[in-house]
């Protein structure tokens, strides 16, 4: 298994994929492309037509775009166990996904994920309704999850995994969150496999001029 990835201090949509293949504890080689570089779009093309990372590549099946992958990662390999078992719950763990991986516009292209930076930046009315709308997510399910504090259901899901670069965008730009959803926020940055991710992450010397938003602070 072979999972082709991006910059790890700016790829969102890498991340997501490379969380799932290692919650699902599966073994892979990690190939890593710079982003926005003349190697990306030579090598990426060698896996993936479409020139898009992450790109997930086991034995004669490509899958590409970090929600199919992570759908075919829990079919695959871990009896749907990253989803819900309530039938219920799980239509709602996949429409969050789906909002998450379709939506929230304003706030991708004015916060673009930058893990090594912590920043200040002016946000336009939709992208503070973007913040709203996920903070609303966030604190609903920890309402709803015993405890009030930990993954959005009970259980690492693939919603958790779609969500991971936001918590990650919330961090850089400093986004004021209300306490439930400022929890599950904090729960998520305990999460081992994403800690080594920041790790690598913070070594990365590649600058990508179009994800660099906002004021230093």
């Amino acid at each position: 298994m072979q999972l082709i990835i991006g910059n790890k201090n700016y790829s969102s949509w890498s991340l997501r994929a490379w969380l799932m293949v290692n919650k699902a504890e599966l073994t892979f080689e990690e190939i890593l492309l710079p982003l926005d570089t003349p190697e990306f779009y030579r090598e990426i093309t060698k896996f993936n037509p479409a020139a898009k990372v992450p790109t997930l590549v086991d034995n004669k099946v490509t899958v590409w775009d970090s929600l199919a992958i992570c759908e075919y990662i829990n079919e695959t390999y871990m009896n749907g166990r990253a989803l819900p078992k309530d039938p219920v719950e799980r239509a709602y763990a996949r429409s969050i996904s789906a909002e998450m991986h379709s939506g929230f516009n304003a706030l991708r292209n004015e916060m673009p994920m930058n893990i090594r930076a912590t920043r200040f930046i002016e946000l336009s009315e939709q992208a503070l309704k973007d913040i709203q709308r996920i903070d609303q997510i966030w604190s609903n399910q920890m309402n709803m999850v015993d405890g009030g504090c930990g993954w959005l259901f009970e259980k690492w899901s693939i919603a958790d995994m779609m969500f991971a670069p936001v918590v990650m965008r919330f961090k850089t730009y400093q986004v004021k969150l209300s306490p439930l959803a400022q929890q599950y926020l904090d729960f998520v940055l305990t999460d081992p496999d994403l800690n080594r991710w920041i790790d690598e992450a913070l070594k990365e010397t590649l600058i990508v001029e179009i994800d660099e938003a906002g004021i230093d602070v």
